[in-house]
């Protein structure tokens, strides 16, 4: 279902990425945004998406995602069979921005769907239909993954990456992850401060075993409990260091980082 975002989603730029998703946005070139968990890539997106008063689609991928789900299929209602468009024939048809969220978690096969509407071609071929859709001209493409879980047996073929306009994002720096964390949690400035600065420790910690370091999102979950009423190195147990690791050795490693700026009364 397509979203028309009204109210402005709050994103902090850290570089030139609205500049450059605008340049896409007035080609209508496919864009991909690459970067680890939590740095912001849907943030950015959705805010995109406002600022160009365009109605957004999201498809979580998964690994059962089929070319079905994001095209369409037949359905019984009664005693008629009628067809149901899936996400991106929507967004085809009404010039949506359609963003597929982590690509490469979805089946090989079914990536190849994308292609025709990622060069100058720009359709859809239904094959249960024996048709093509002309994509709308305000119709675009946006898809994201995580380098950091790629592998040989689940990454995007470079046949696929290719044909995007590549955007990396990483962990902003500390003074605008700061500026974010006291935005999006409503924390105060200097326990914004230390959140961010523990963060920037324990993200060395992702050579000794950590699959996915301290993200952004964390840290604004972390404040959010402590605006809630916890205790700040509760508050980080809680939302940081349980969810990253079920490792003793790692999750006391991390309780020791976010100790030192937050001791224990």
């Amino acid at each position: 279902m397509s979203e028309m975002i009204i109210q402005e989603p709050f994103y902090q730029p850290v570089a030139n990425e609205v500049g450059v998703f605008m340049a896409a946005w007035s080609r209508r070139l496919p864009v991909m945004l690459k970067g680890p968990t939590g740095c912001g890539k849907t943030r950015f997106l959705e805010h995109m998406a406002w600022r160009l008063k365009r109605p957004l689609i999201t498809v979580a991928c998964h690994e059962d995602l089929t070319s079905s789900d994001l095209v369409g299929r037949f359905l019984i209602e009664g005693d008629a069979t009628v067809w149901q468009d899936g996400p991106l024939t929507k967004a085809v048809r009404e010039g949506a921005i359609c963003y597929l969220d982590e690509i490469v978690e979805a089946r090989t096969d079914t990536t190849v769907v994308i292609h025709p509407l990622t060069d100058h071609r720009r359709h859809l071929p239904i094959e249960k239909l024996g048709t093509e859709i002309n994509a709308h001209p305000d119709f675009m493409l946006v898809i994201s993954y995580n380098p950091g879980y790629q592998t040989v047996l689940k990454d995007l073929k470079p046949s696929t990456k290719q044909r995007f306009v590549g955007m990396n994002f990483t962990y902003p720096p500390a003074e605008v992850e700061t500026r974010i964390v006291m935005k999006e949690a409503g924390l105060d400035e200097s326990r914004s401060k230390a959140l961010v600065a523990a963060a920037d420790k324990a993200r060395n910690l992702k050579d000794q075993g950590l699959q996915e370091v301290t993200s952004t999102r964390a840290l604004i979950y972390a404040g959010a409990l402590m605006v809630a009423g916890l205790e700040s190195l509760e508050a980080c147990t809680m939302a940081i260091i349980n969810p990253q690791t079920d490792d003793p050795e790692l999750s006391e490693a991390l309780l020791e980082i976010f100790r030192t700026f937050f001791p224990e009364r």
